[in-house]
């Protein structure tokens, strides 16, 4: 899930206080990667087995509302390493699938990790540079991310094949525009709050790596 363009707060920001966010957002979210990482490898070491659909829904949106609820305390840092822990952990079996179903399944998780930093970079160092205002995005952006939402619920029981990579492909684009619309917000002064915006990005960064890594099983995985 990601953080919605309403729930980002809204400021008119100084220069000072831009690059004052966006350097604290980059190490934040640096180092709650590092987390989700650890709590990745953890997961996989201990052979966790996969989350139930509403336990993962409860922790990853739940999870997100607290943080937004203590964005402007100490204890907003600590929820946001406690909720990459977590989603990071719910990547361990995943990962743990791709390597056991798949033979090449080692090259097709570094595959999904390299074009996740490459969609990373690439929509951050656009938004970094572009003078287009991007913020009619957003409307765009959260509609298509409630319909991926729908659709991902629904083929829990339906478990279409094409459906899913239908959701992936579409999450993919709708969570790169993310990460361009939510780098502009910080850059053109529409959110102070780094740890609001380390949220959404991580958010964004999670979610491409989960979809790009079913689409790259389906296209060049072997069994």
């Amino acid at each position: 899930m990601n953080q919605t363009p309403y729930m980002m707060d809204q400021a008119v920001s100084t220069p000072v206080v831009i690059n004052r966010t966006l350097r604290n957002t980059y190490v934040l979210l640096a180092m709650s990667l590092a987390v989700s990482a650890l709590a990745a490898v953890w997961a996989m070491k201990i052979n966790m087995q996969p989350m139930g659909p509403l336990l993962f829904l409860a922790g990853a949106i739940g999870g997100q509302f607290l943080i937004a609820a203590l964005r402007n305390s100490a204890w907003g840092i600590l929820a946001v390493f406690a909720w990459t822990a977590f989603m990071g952990a719910t990547l361990g079996p995943i990962i743990n699938a791709y390597l056991m179903l798949y033979s090449n399944g080692a090259q097709l998780v570094a595959l999904a990790m390299g074009g996740t930093a490459a969609v990373f970079f690439g929509m951050s160092g656009y938004a970094l540079v572009t003078k287009r205002n991007l913020s009619f995005l957003g409307g765009m952006l959260f509609a298509g991310m409630i319909v991926a939402f729908v659709a991902a619920i629904a083929n829990i029981w339906l478990q279409m094949t094409g459906l899913s990579l239908a959701i992936s492909a579409m999450s993919i684009l709708v969570f790169s525009g993310f990460i361009l619309y939510e780098t502009q917000q910080i850059v053109r002064g529409g959110t102070d709050n780094y740890i609001l915006a380390t949220v959404s990005l991580y958010a964004s960064i999670w979610s491409i790596f989960v979809h790009l890594l079913n689409l790259l099983g389906f296209v060049s995985g072997e069994d």
